[in-house]
């Protein structure tokens, strides 16, 4: 019963904390991913063991010249097309069974593009035609707590076939699959209040963040497990580290990105 409390009452002030930064302003928001970046580094540089701070520098000089520098599409699909290709290596790694032990460079990339990258595609989602969209980042963020809120009841109630026990032995099948039903309700009800993209288009968004969250949860299972760890952090009692909560996301964030990319251009 504590436990629950203390995850209940963890999740709560993440929440909080997360919606009053959406609302309080652009500047608010960009600043806490920055910073939620920082906390998942730090954590990924521990659960690798890739030593110095290098990556830090990296990533904030990143960070702020994609955010508040960088304006050309070309650059900023480039940007893209590194952290896709960076993730596509991940999921590779995520299905091989042969034992890989990354160079530092290896770890330093990885690091920087699936987490940075992540990171600062998730800050670029809400902008659009320099206007923040308050609402849209909110419903990628609903979708995500759908997922996986109903991801643990319906595998908890209904959950018998394991979906990759090598990997994460607790996930079953009828977990992820239900899941995913509930946040597809959930996405076309946001499509029927929210006019920015239109239900189906609400929907195929919410397969993308789904099926690559799903698959990212796992890619940072398999770095601890291969780390001989259950968390990658303390930071959220309860609920682990920063980069457990957050796995899903940055990794889903730059097929979300250019989802939405795509539905601007055929729209």
């Amino acid at each position: 019963m504590r436990e629950i409390l203390r995850r209940g009452l963890t999740g709560a002030v993440y929440i909080i904390l997360l919606l009053s930064a959406v609302f309080l302003s652009s500047d608010a928001f960009d600043f806490l991913f920055m910073t939620f970046g920082l906390a998942c580094l730090y954590e990924y540089k521990r659960l690798v063991e890739l030593r110095g701070y290098h990556i830090f520098a990296a990533y904030l000089a990143l960070w702020w010249a994609y955010i508040y520098l960088i304006q050309e599409k070309y650059l900023i699909n480039l940007l893209m097309v590194a952290t896709i290709i960076v993730d596509v290596f991940l999921l590779f790694y995520l299905f091989s069974k042969k034992k890989r032990e990354f160079k530092k460079v290896e770890k330093f990339l990885i690091g920087l593009f699936y987490i940075g990258g992540g990171c600062i595609f998730l800050t670029m989602i809400p902008y659009k035609d320099d206007a923040f969209a308050k609402l849209l980042i909110m419903g990628i963020f609903v979708l995500i707590w759908v997922n996986d809120s109903f991801a643990y009841l319906v595998g908890k109630t209904l959950g018998r076939t394991k979906l990759y026990p090598a990997v994460s032995p607790k996930k079953t099948v009828e977990g992820t699959v239900g899941g995913y039903v509930f946040a597809l309700v959930a996405a076309y009800i946001m499509g029927t209040k929210e006019d920015l993209i239109n239900p189906v288009q609400w929907m195929v968004l919410a397969t993308v963040i789904v099926v690559m969250g799903s698959l990212g949860d796992l890619v940072e299972s398999k770095f601890k497990r291969v780390a001989g760890v259950k968390d990658s952090g303390a930071i959220l009692p309860g609920h682990g580290g920063m980069l457990d909560r957050l796995d899903s996301l940055v990794f889903a964030a730059p097929f979300a990105y250019l989802t939405l990319n795509i539905f601007s251009y055929v729209s």
